[in-house]
């Protein structure tokens, strides 16, 4: 081998080396960004069967509490908002502030049912309704399933973020604007209620 030749090679391979090292880190920044999103398409097909189970509830349940108008149109409200919070962070779930929105309205409406359910135990006629019993179950079992597919997203985030924050992946990313994935969380509101003390 002549040094000329060997000089070519350091000359055209060393970049072409780092070239493709950066190829293969831009595509798995694609490839996990990919991932994420559509772990966040699991959550959405749950809360908008979620969100569609609520008014079914809120109607059966209209007969029963006449006298509790306020925490129906509040259990409707947090519902309408929650719903428009989910297409916004549809339409785009690398958006971090669309994601911790979502994450808010949930809780909001965690918040509101929690009240609404605290409130039926009043009406045994209502929690002994099969309709309600049947619609009860479901939500139950749609919100397993939102949590589940929750923790698939969260976990889908957290490599994507690792990967992006790793160097020399770190500099790629902020070359080709990788913007940070927030998790979803939802606030519980039984978090936000101050324990009481009593010393009867």
């Amino acid at each position: 081998m002549s040094a000329e030749w060997i000089g070519t090679a350091i000359t055209w391979g060393i970049p072409a080396i780092i070239l493709l090292y950066g190829i293969t880190i831009y595509n798995r920044l694609v490839s996990l960004k990919n991932r994420f999103k559509n772990a966040f398409s699991q959550i959405d097909v749950q809360l908008q069967y979620r969100h569609d189970l609520i008014p079914n509830m809120v109607e059966t349940s209209k007969g029963y509490l006449k006298h509790e108008r306020e925490t129906l149109e509040a259990v409707v409200e947090a519902r309408n908002v929650a719903l428009q919070a989910q297409k916004k962070a549809s339409s785009d779930p690398a958006d971090a502030s669309a994601i911790k929105q979502l994450g808010v309205a949930e809780g909001a409406l965690n918040g509101a049912l929690a009240i609404f359910f605290a409130l039926q135990e009043n009406y045994p006629d209502l929690k002994a309704n099969q309709t309600m019993m049947e619609l009860m179950e479901t939500l139950q079992s749609t919100e397993n399933k939102v949590a589940f597919a929750r923790q698939a997203f969260n976990d889908s985030v957290m490599t994507f973020q690792t990967y992006k924050e790793s160097f020399p992946n770190n500099i790629l990313a902020a070359i080709f604007h990788f913007k940070d994935a927030e998790l979803f969380e939802i606030e519980d509101p039984k978090t936000k209620t101050a324990p009481r003390v009593s010393f009867s």
